[in-house]
């Protein structure tokens, strides 16, 4: 086991270590090069060729603003909110083209575009606002110990069982098992990042749809770790997986339960990670330094709990994660819907003077708030069946 833990703690140094160095373009020349295009789509659109019009201004959006790295940049220098109402500012150009609106009304939308971004350039160039780099830290770090130490309680429980059972041999089995299953994730990590390293509108709609995927894991997980939160249930849980694998002889089984284990939360993080990268901008290294620590956190409670003497207190830790997944569903829900609205797949209808937290996913947007709405109603009925399930147990 202990060379597994320095072979993991190597991989942990090589990971902390990887940086991104950015080049920053002259941020004036490409709202020029936007002011031309959108200035050019309006002429088009005024010929009656709507769909070239359009195309113009995603254009615009996707191979200049997006693509030089201006969106990032007043994203992580001004506001994450400023770069989403300049986000809207195009969708709407678009939607008025599509309606057919006069000349003038697009033309004034196009000037205040381009006055935005002006302004955001010049608030860049005198500094910008301080950008909390914290506030992407911290999702990466406890993304990777929820998921790890749920990995961690299953595979110590199962050790734990093994040598309680008389069966301290076949715990190397485990240790093998689970550290190829760390392997196969990160494998999968590689294969995800390179399927979709594709851009424009694409890359959008791929995104949003990485996000909803995570939305939908998130919600399961928290259903799943509401109805193990106590000891008795969670100690079945174990006890009926080695019980199955020791009774038929077969140890490939545990092996394979316990690759499983870890492999699951493995997958989960891939999907997750993913939903952080499609919205860190330029505070990816703050992902990977909370990915690096939170290893490095994993490596000590894995062997405060196998050889220490901490015992995790199963019922608040699981209750409690459980409500950290619910926020970033609802989270990764309003990103995700976001994501597709940039993708042109979603349409964009705003709700005037309504603040933006993008933290927790809440943008302006009709569409982003039902979905919201929507699942906040779900997580509550998923709450209240737990509670009465539970009731009807004791009852009984």
């Amino acid at each position: 086991m202990r060379k597994w833990l320095l072979v993991f703690c190597a991989i942990i140094v090589l990971t902390i270590g990887q940086g991104l160095a950015l080049a920053a373009p002259q941020w004036n020349a490409v709202v020029d090069r936007i002011e031309q295009t959108m200035n050019q789509s309006l002429v088009v659109h005024k010929s009656g060729d709507t769909v070239t019009a359009k195309k113009m201004v995603n254009d615009a959006y996707y191979g200049t603003y997006e693509k030089d790295g201006l969106e990032k940049a007043v994203n992580s220098t001004v506001s994450a909110k400023r770069a989403n109402l300049t986000e809207y500012k195009f969708s709407t150009i678009k939607k008025l083209m599509t309606n057919q609106a006069p000349e003038a009304q697009i033309k004034k939308q196009i000037d205040e575009l381009i006055a935005m971004m002006r302004e955001d350039v010049g608030q860049m160039s005198s500094g910008g606002k301080q950008h909390d780099s914290w506030a992407t830290f911290w999702p990466a770090f406890l993304i990777l110990v929820r998921e790890g130490v749920e990995a961690i309680l299953v595979i110590a429980a199962i050790i734990a069982y093994l040598i309680k059972s008389g069966n301290g041999e076949k715990t190397r089995i485990i240790y093998n098992y689970s550290a190829g299953a760390v392997v196969a994730s990160f494998v999968t990590a590689i294969l995800f990042r390179s399927a979709i390293s594709i851009s424009g509108a694409s890359q959008e709609i791929m995104e949003g749809v990485t996000m909803w995927l995570a939305v939908f894991v998130l919600f399961s997980v928290s259903h799943w770790m509401r109805s193990k939160s106590d000891e008795k249930s969670w100690g079945n849980y174990i006890e009926g997986k080695v019980k199955s694998s020791l009774s038929s002889g077969n140890t490939l089984s545990l092996g394979v339960a316990s690759f499983l284990a870890v492999y699951r939360e493995g997958a989960e993080l891939v999907l997750f990670y993913q939903a952080l990268f499609n919205d860190a901008g330029d505070d990816m290294h703050m992902i990977w330094l909370g990915f690096g620590l939170g290893c490095i956190a994993l490596v000590a409670i894995f062997a405060l709990i196998r050889y220490g003497s901490l015992k995790m207190p199963i019922k608040p830790f699981f209750q409690g994660t459980s409500i950290l997944m619910c926020v970033m569903a609802l989270s990764f829900a309003g990103t995700g819907v976001s994501k597709l609205q940039e993708g042109g797949i979603v349409d964009v209808t705003l709700i005037n003077g309504m603040p933006m937290f993008d933290l927790l996913g809440i943008y302006p947007t009709l569409e982003t708030l039902l979905p919201q709405i929507l699942l906040l109603t779900m997580i509550i009925g998923n709450v209240m069946y737990q509670k009465r399930k539970k009731l009807k147990e004791v009852v009984s």
